[in-house]
């Protein structure tokens, strides 16, 4: 029998600890908080100082994030009429008229592309190649292993010139395609590392069965291995997705039109007397829900998936 015993926690450690916890949580959803808000407040009391934490609500941020605007004259506004919409009049209070929809719709469709189309790439090579390491004897499988997971330890920004003078030779400039390989090259070291590890949990006896039950190599990994790796494959999709969402160098270096994504476009947000703060900030609010919703869809495999293993029959 073991001599070690577990203690409960005494109440004054139990509210320290939630107090610490409570801490943590505020100071790190604030800045979030403040981003929300921010999408809501007008152009002058976002840059007001003292800042306000009270303030009159507003959608101008969100209407100035969609449309482009242009300023008119007085005889021009009557010439118009009666604006015909909420949002119209929004804009004319301010001796504005909406010119045509912004580009930030475009510049999130690309997001969404890129980032999911990397997303489930990364996932189908990295799940094939992860599947090979677990089970096959591959010549040199350490050596490889290392080999891939030593493209993680060098910052990105270090190889941004030789990858944007690869990408012009090639013509992947400014394209879908070009940003989704290099996004998947840039984290499959990541989802063949966090596979291997789920499938090397997974036990062999489950394929053995099925191989002398007559099922294919193929049909033992399909059928036997993927329904019981979805935890892994969700939790490693859900970190690729983020990095390929947020990423931002890359996007900058090797995308100026078709291409570009929301992250180097929403802080060139330019309203009509400089940086339209309550327009980026309403962009960096919805650029944020895609992520939260697909990490809330897949949050139970997520916190299987980082426990994963973690207790042993």
């Amino acid at each position: 029998m073991s001599n070690y015993s577990v203690t409960e926690p005494s109440a004054r450690q139990k509210w320290f600890a939630g107090i610490l916890v409570i801490f943590y949580a505020v100071v790190t959803i604030m800045p979030l908080v403040w981003i929300i808000a921010t999408g809501f407040k007008s152009p002058s009391d976002a840059i007001a100082y003292p800042p306000k934490v009270l303030f009159e609500p507003t959608l101008e941020g969100y209407v100035n994030l969609f449309t482009t605007r242009t300023r008119v004259s007085d005889a021009d506004l009557q010439a118009l009429g009666e604006p015909k919409t909420w949002y119209e009049r929004l804009v004319r209070k301010d001796g504005l008229v909406i010119a045509g929809p912004s580009r930030f719709g475009e510049r999130f469709y690309n997001s969404v592309v890129i980032g999911f189309g990397s997303t489930l790439l990364c996932i189908v090579l990295g799940t094939v190649a992860a599947y090979a390491f677990s089970r096959f004897k591959v010549p040199l499988k350490d050596d490889l292993l290392f080999f891939i997971l030593s493209t993680r330890m060098m910052p990105p920004i270090a190889v941004a010139i030789p990858i944007f003078l690869m990408f012009r030779s090639l013509g992947l400039s400014d394209t879908h395609a070009g940003l989704i390989l290099l996004y998947t090259a840039v984290n499959l070291s990541l989802s063949v590392w966090l596979l291997k590890g789920f499938i090397d949990e997974i036990p062999i006896e489950y394929e053995e069965a099925a191989l002398i039950d007559g099922y294919t190599r193929f049909q033992a990994f399909y059928k036997v291995v993927l329904p019981q790796a979805v935890t892994g494959i969700a939790s490693t999709a859900i970190f690729c997705l983020i990095f390929a969402w947020n990423e931002y160098a890359f996007a900058v270096l090797l995308t100026s039109g078709t291409a570009q994504t929301a992250p180097p476009f929403i802080p060139t947000i330019i309203g009509v007397s400089g940086q339209d703060w309550p327009a980026v900030a309403a962009g960096a609010t919805l650029f944020l829900l895609p992520v939260v919703v697909f990490t809330i869809v897949l949050r139970k495999h997520l916190l299987r998936g980082i426990t994963f293993g973690a207790v042993r029959k």
